[in-house]
């Protein structure tokens, strides 16, 4: 406990799935977090649940795709608690799987207005109080995509290629400045992005076919997540920078393999995934023999 006594962490996308589960983690730890995210009533329902726990908790609606509202969601940080200590950059959208031509354009509209400049907004309104006071912890969350090409799922994985490389070059550019700039992929995580799913029609069968397979071997609770992002933002980093974590490695794999290889031979039911699904129309018809999956 304590481990981030008297620290002040931005987290964005906070109110829900991993980034609520981060903050929870991160108030428990003792520090005083501040929430950003889209809906004003999921922020106020979040800070009133950290409360209510023990934790202390403040936040506003934050578009991450407007500046000015992310330097307001600093602003409030600073107002508040007198100070500023970590940023996690949490808020993420996905689009409907399927292949990119098809996928409908204002969804990547919207994927990359929140991946890709809200990262950069944030990032940036974050070094500006970071590198004044020579000390502070940036925290990019990186997904599915981000170091290898991944069919179907093409725009987001594109969108964290984009955050790994931006924040690998930002680490170097500002490695002499006393300020830490991570990495962070939390794995495959039980959330409400891995639990609503959205298929391009005509993709769903076969796209869940992999995920009904990897899904059970590769899933991580969020808590697993949430205390390695604590681990991140501890004395346990200090004087660090370019520091990558990444939590869907090797061994949680080999690891989740061999478990779902246990069950099937012990003939153990495969637990359920509890995963709604959507379908959009496609916005382009193309032939099938066109499309390589």
């Amino acid at each position: 406990m304590d481990i981030l006594k008297g620290k002040v962490a931005v987290i964005t996308g906070g109110s829900r799935g991993l980034g609520y589960s981060i903050a929870q983690a991160y108030a428990q730890e003792g520090a005083q977090v501040v929430i950003g995210s889209r809906s004003a009533a999921s922020v106020e329902k979040a800070i009133a649940s950290i409360r209510a726990a023990g934790g202390e908790a403040s936040g506003i609606a934050c578009d991450m795709g407007d500046r000015k509202q992310v330097e307001a969601l600093a602003e409030q940080a600073i107002e508040k608690y007198g100070h500023l200590d970590i940023w996690m950059n949490n808020a993420g959208l996905s689009c409907p799987i399927g292949p990119t031509v098809h996928i409908p354009p204002e969804t990547i509209d919207a994927l990359t207005q929140t991946n890709v400049i809200g990262v950069y907004n944030g990032s940036l309104v974050a070094m500006h109080h970071f590198l004044k006071q020579g000390k502070g912890k940036l925290i990019n969350v990186l997904g599915r995509g981000y170091k290898s090409a991944t069919p179907m799922f093409n725009p987001y994985g594109a969108s964290k290629a984009w955050v790994n490389f931006f924040t690998r070059s930002l680490a170097k550019e500002y490695r002499e400045s006393g300020v830490g700039v991570f990495l962070f992929h939390p794995g495959l995580v039980k959330s409400d992005m891995m639990g609503h799913l959205t298929f391009v029609e005509g993709y769903v069968d076969q796209s869940m076919k992999v995920f009904k397979v990897i899904a059970p071997m590769f899933a991580l609770e969020p808590e697993v997540s949430a205390n390695k992002a604590v681990w991140l933002a501890s004395a346990a980093t200090d004087g660090k920078t370019g520091v990558s974590i990444n939590l869907l490695n090797m061994g949680v794999m080999l690891k989740g393999a061999a478990r779902e290889g246990m069950r099937a031979l012990l003939r153990r039911p495969a637990p359920p995934l509890n995963i709604q699904v959507s379908t959009v129309p496609p916005a382009f018809q193309a032939a099938e023999k066109d499309i390589v999956n």
